[in-house]
């Protein structure tokens, strides 16, 4: 019997495989007696133990018996019939669901933050982390110490209930948020977030209302799990309510900070939004993802605040505030929303990582968190001054730059120019070692002013001035200033 081992992995891994394949294309048929262990062995020049490793284990998944004093023998499989084997470079071809055909329509790795990243000098990519060595110290700290407590049970699918009445006590003194621990579900991030909302209040074809221009992300889920996704104009007060749908299930706004606009949703606008979504039985989706930082006073107080029909769910992410290796964030449930979140969250993963929840929440708890944020303010409040002195200084009248004084990043409208001129440039910058991302990628079919959406959070101060450097002489050499 002519036995071939592939060479990848253990011997005798390769050995079961080789026999598993003989005994499935019936080279080696039912009743048979396979070789005696040593004779196998001196055969394929490995050793004895390797061959009865492999046949004892075969005989434990059915494929041999064993006759004492006889040997072992090949099982009865039943009939089975040959199938073509694939030859080397053909795929398996398999049928996909509707779910897993638009995932793969809509999804594109490249696109998320750090991924571009590699042999660029300087990379304006918004979402990159803030690099902090007294965060990466004291989280080893926690992580540590929540490491010597811990309970290895599964966790509590709803979150870790210490952590639940720290994201309580932190949203009532800095977002304005009146809630009760009851209503927290810890999530992985705003992408499951979206996903949980879109298996709990959606069905397929329903509408869902997103921000134009808006991130991106959100649009990818929603659109993965067969909803129909339309997009509301913004203009420089954020989203405009009087231009919402007649008819929607669902909405996702950035009220304190609106995506990639930086605008800032006034009151009355928040008002009106909260009676659209109560007289059309709608709910809202708050995305907070960078309200903690504001850089002229307190941080504004959230949408959810406002909202006494229980339309709103808030979001928070510790993506931003923290890093985004991290995979922790939060749901703030309206009471009648909260079972049926908290089933989506258990069928999906049953509950985030409960260590991470116990450090993170002891570092709330002893006031790390808010001076960890404070330092990032300081921080990002430096770079964000570096950004806006290099824009002027270096890239002349080529942008309308809006300064929202918050969060993470500047965007940049290009004065004169088209989409694909941004595009130009941006491809331009890359060839020199400069990271820039245009906004095109965050409307619906180009619906945006050509422009730029740049962060600041990845780069020193000295760094970011040499970046607008570069940026200045990129748009002389593309002709987009003189």
């Amino acid at each position: 019997m002519y036995i071939d081992l592939d060479g990848q992995g253990p011997r005798y891994a390769q050995l079961i495989r080789a026999l598993k394949t003989a005994i499935l294309e019936s080279r080696l048929a039912a009743g048979s007696r396979v070789p005696a262990s040593r004779s196998l062995a001196n055969e394929l020049g490995i050793s004895r133990n390797t061959v009865i490793a492999a046949y004892d284990q075969l005989q434990a998944e059915g494929f041999l018996h064993g006759r004492v004093g006889s040997g072992s023998f090949v099982a009865d499989l039943g009939n089975r019939p040959t199938a073509p084997r694939l030859q080397a470079g053909d795929a398996l071809a398999a049928p996909l669901s509707a779910f897993a055909r638009r995932a793969l329509a809509v999804s594109d790795g490249a696109l998320i933050p750090g991924r571009q990243h590699r042999g660029l000098r300087f990379n304006l990519q918004y979402g990159l982390p803030l690099t902090n060595p007294a965060l990466a110290s004291a989280w080893r700290r926690e992580i540590n110490r929540a490491s010597e407590r811990a309970e290895f049970d599964y966790p509590d699918a709803q979150g870790l209930p210490a952590l639940r009445e720290q994201i309580c006590d932190y949203l009532a003194r800095r977002r304005g948020v009146t809630a009760s621990p009851e209503n927290v579900l810890v999530i992985s991030g705003t992408q499951q977030a979206f996903a949980l909302a879109s298996r709990v209040l959606l069905d397929d074809g329903e509408t869902v209302v997103l921000e134009d221009p808006h991130y991106r992300g959100a649009r990818q889920i929603f659109s993965a799990y067969g909803a129909r996704v339309r997009g509301v104009r913004v203009d420089d007060a954020g989203l405009v309510p009087s231009a919402l749908p007649k008819q929607a299930r669902l909405a996702v706004v950035t009220p304190s900070h609106q995506f990639p606009t930086g605008a800032l949703l006034p009151l009355a606008r928040r008002v009106e939004l909260l009676e659209w979504a109560a007289a059309r039985k709608a709910w809202l989706i708050e995305d907070d993802y960078d309200g903690e930082f504001r850089f002229g006073g307190r941080p504004l107080a959230a949408l959810k605040s406002l909202d006494h029909d229980g339309r709103v769910i808030y979001i928070g992410s510790y993506s931003k505030t923290l890093f985004p290796a991290l995979r922790l964030g939060y749901m703030v449930l309206p009471e009648s929303l909260g079972d049926a979140f908290r089933a989506a969250k258990w069928l999906e993963d049953r509950g985030s990582n409960t260590l991470e929840q116990a450090a993170l929440a002891h570092f709330m708890a002893t006031g790390g968190f808010e001076r960890h944020l404070r330092r990032a303010a300081q921080s990002l409040r430096a770079r964000r001054t570096a950004m806006l002195g290099g824009l002027r200084k270096h890239t002349g009248d080529a942008f309308e730059v809006v300064d929202s004084n918050a969060g993470m990043h500047l965007t940049a409208w290009l004065r004169s120019g088209s989409h694909a001129e941004c595009e130009r440039l941006a491809a331009h910058a890359r060839e020199r070692g400069l990271g820039l991302y245009t906004v095109a990628p965050y409307s619906f079919q180009n619906s945006a002013r050509p422009g730029l959406l740049l962060g600041y959070a990845g780069l020193p101060p000295a760094d970011i001035e040499a970046a607008l450097r570069l940026l200045g002489r990129c748009l002389r050499e593309t002709g987009l200033i003189g």
